[in-house]
């Protein structure tokens, strides 16, 4: 597989959206048809391990993904969802990739192609031969002076993470036909036809991601390691119970609590803060270096599910916010209805991945 972010592939009617994330692997199966793409397939497995032990996890930015482990767990969900396609394209962590904004003159994309080259070398902190390197035109401003540049997206992945990759996928009877940051499914999936520049906050598990997008591109990046799993970890302290009994009550009661119940807030409040922090931080580095503005919020992720998070962020940020309907231009079968609402915001990496080729 030649490693490309913009790679096409034809030849096939359906695909696997694979998302290895720090502590669950999901899978969907989209189909290709005349109309909106049909999801035929998906399923997640999640490990709990980890709010225990820190170490028990698939993947973070300070542990290596082990490729056994990983092969096993691939082969057990395409088994139990019973996929037809074995063509897969994958995401890459954003903690595992460089990321950054440009700001070039128009030019062909023959002389850009010749210019990164030797910019690259400018901003990617690792030698340019132990990486791979891709760009893509996200947009056009005015600069400053009244003339027109091209805001390019500067990428680059360690080789051996694209190879670490591609082993897990032929291991598991895959075909790897792309890979791509996680942040580019999820601008892709929640913001195109969006003009413009909307905050999406993707909490999961370990880390929370922090995106700027515009219509289906990605601009802007950053993370924190507070997360789903901070919340948990601080009712089970602050409550003196277990661990999966603090995770339980997070879910069925979130920040919606009355009376006794109103402690569960309490708790969680102070990390949702951090988290809320850290995004104003990446906002304000957007817009004043960049001088656009920001205008919506958009909650992705599991810890989107979290009951009243919405209204939460909305109060703190003083900005539209709204969970992620990355289901919104994809066709399903109706008995999924009843769960559309907590699937929206859980599969939005895969979904954003399956429809890159549909």
């Amino acid at each position: 597989m030649s490693f490309n972010f913009l790679e096409k592939i034809f030849g096939s009617n359906s695909y696997l959206g694979v998302d290895i994330g720090t502590t669950s692997i999901k899978v969907i199966e989209l189909v290709k048809t005349k109309g909106l793409p049909f999801l035929r397939n998906y399923g997640f497995l999640e490990s709990y391990g980890h709010l225990e032990r820190p170490n028990n996890a698939i993947q973070t930015s300070s542990l290596k993904m082990l490729e056994n482990e990983t092969v096993e767990l691939l082969k057990l969900m395409v088994r139990h969802t019973k996929s037809s396609s074995r063509n897969a394209i994958a995401s890459l962590p954003s903690f595992s990739a460089f990321t950054t904004l440009l700001e070039m003159p128009l030019m062909p994309d023959g002389d850009t192609t010749k210019i990164m080259g030797f910019q690259a070398k400018q901003y990617i902190p690792l030698p340019i031969s132990s990486v791979t390197i891709d760009w893509l035109r996200v947009g056009e401003k005015k600069n400053e002076n009244g003339d027109k540049v091209q805001q390019i997206l500067l990428v680059s992945v360690p080789n051996e993470i694209i190879s670490k990759y591609k082993n897990i996928f032929k291991a598991a009877g895959l075909n790897l036909l792309a890979l791509e940051i996680e942040g580019l499914s999820v601008a892709r999936i929640l913001t195109s036809g969006i003009k413009e520049d909307t905050l999406i906050v993707d909490i999961g598990s370990r880390s929370t991601s922090i995106y700027i997008a515009q219509d289906g591109n990605l601009k802007f990046s950053g993370q924190t390691d507070f997360a789903g799993g901070s919340l948990t970890q601080t009712i089970s302290s602050g409550l003196n119970i277990r661990i999966r009994r603090a995770e339980d009550l997070k879910k069925m009661r979130g920040l919606t609590g009355t009376g006794g119940e109103y402690e569960l807030s309490t708790l969680m409040m102070p990390i949702l803060d951090v988290i809320i922090n850290e995004v104003e931080r990446v906002r304000n580095n957007f817009e004043k270096n960049y001088n656009e503005k920001i205008t919506s919020v958009i909650l992705s992720g599991g810890g989107a599910n979290l009951l009243g998070i919405e209204k939460y962020f909305e109060g703190q940020m003083s900005l539209p916010v709204k969970i992620a309907n990355s289901l919104s231009k994809i066709s399903y079968p109706p008995e999924m209805e009843p769960i559309i609402k907590e699937l929206n915001p859980y599969l939005t990496v895969a979904l954003g991945l399956g429809v890159k080729q549909v």
